[in-house]
C-alpha cells in the first residue's frame, strides 16, 4: 500500500484530509508587524538616536525638576507667610503685650530669624578609592564610607544638647517637626533633597556646643570612621549669623484608617 497516496494533506484537491496550517499565516503576521514597527521607529527617530532622546524621562531627571519645584513652591510660600503675617499684625488690635508674647512663640517655634553666635558642622563621603587608614581595621565596605542618617541626626541631637537656639541643615531651617530622613546617601528634609557634603549650623555659644559634639557617644563612634576610612568631618566658627526663620508648611500630615 503505497504511503504518498494514504496520507493525509496530500493530492491536488481540497480533499477532506488536507489540513489548514495557521503557522504560515502567523509567521506572515509577525514580518508584518516587525516591519511596520521599523517604520514606525525610522518615522519617529528622524535621523536622530531615540534611546539618548529618551534620557530626559530618567527617574533622576524628574526627581531634580521636582525638587526644584519644591524650591520655588516654599519661596512663594513664605512670601504669602509674611503677607499674612503682616496683614494680621495690622488688623487684629492686639496689645503690646499679646503680640510680645506671640513673637516669643514664634521664635521657639523657629518661624522667625534668630541671630548670635553660630557654629558650622561640615560631613561628606569618603574620597573615592579610600582604603583603611589604621591597622587592625578591615577594609572598607561600601556602607562604611558614606554619610548616613544616624550620623546627620547625632549633629542635630548634640547641638540641641549644646544650647543650640536655632539650627539650619543645607539651606533650610529646622522646627520641631523636622525629620531629617536618608535614602542611601541623600539626604530628604522637608520636601527637598541634598547630596553630601552636608553643612550644619547652629547659632549658639560655641563652647557649650563643641562640648556637646565632643561629648557624643553617636558623634565618637562616626570619628572612629573619619580616623580610620577618610568619612568627612570639619567644625568652624562662623561668627556672628543670622539663621532665617521656617518659611514651609506647619500642618501635620498622618494616616487615616480606612473606613
Amino acid at each position: 500500500m503505497s504511503n504518498s497516496a494514504d496520507s493525509p494533506g496530500t493530492g491536488a484537491g481540497p480533499g477532506p484530509g488536507r489540513r489548514f496550517r495557521p503557522v504560515r499565516v502567523l509567521t506572515a503576521a509577525v514580518f508584518a508587524l516587525a516591519g511596520l514597527i521599523f517604520f514606525t521607529s525610522f518615522d519617529t527617530a528622524k535621523g536622530t538616536n531615540i534611546r539618548t532622546d529618551a534620557s530626559l524621562l530618567r527617574l533622576s531627571d524628574l526627581v531634580q525638576d521636582r525638587n526644584r519645584k519644591n524650591g520655588e513652591l516654599e519661596e512663594a510660600n513664605a512670601a504669602l507667610r509674611r503677607d499674612v503675617d503682616s496683614l494680621a499684625r495690622r488688623d487684629d488690635g492686639s496689645t503690646a503685650a499679646e503680640d510680645a508674647k506671640l513673637a516669643e512663640l514664634e521664635d521657639r517655634a523657629g518661624t522667625q530669624p534668630v541671630k548670635g553666635e553660630a557654629l558650622t558642622v561640615t560631613l561628606d563621603d569618603a574620597p573615592p578609592g579610600a582604603t583603611a587608614r589604621l591597622p587592625g581595621y578591615p577594609e572598607p565596605q561600601p556602607d562604611y564610607l558614606v554619610i548616613h542618617q544616624q550620623d546627620l541626626q547625632a549633629v542635630v541631637n548634640a547641638l540641641w544638647q549644646g544650647g543650640a537656639r536655632g539650627i539650619k541643615v543645607m539651606d533650610q531651617r529646622l522646627i520641631s517637626t523636622s525629620a531629617v530622613r536618608c535614602v542611601g546617601n541623600t539626604l530628604i528634609l522637608q520636601g527637598r533633597l541634598y547630596s553630601p557634603p552636608y553643612t550644619i549650623q547652629a547659632v549658639g555659644d560655641p563652647k557649650r556646643l563643641k562640648r556637646a559634639l565632643a561629648e557624643s557617644a553617636a558623634i565618637q563612634n562616626y570619628m572612629v570612621y573619619v580616623n580610620v576610612y577618610g568619612l568627612g568631618w570639619k567644625v568652624e566658627d562662623q561668627g556672628t549669623v543670622t539663621l532665617p526663620g521656617y518659611s514651609g508648611t506647619v500642618d501635620l500630615h498622618y494616616a487615616r484608617p480606612v473606613q
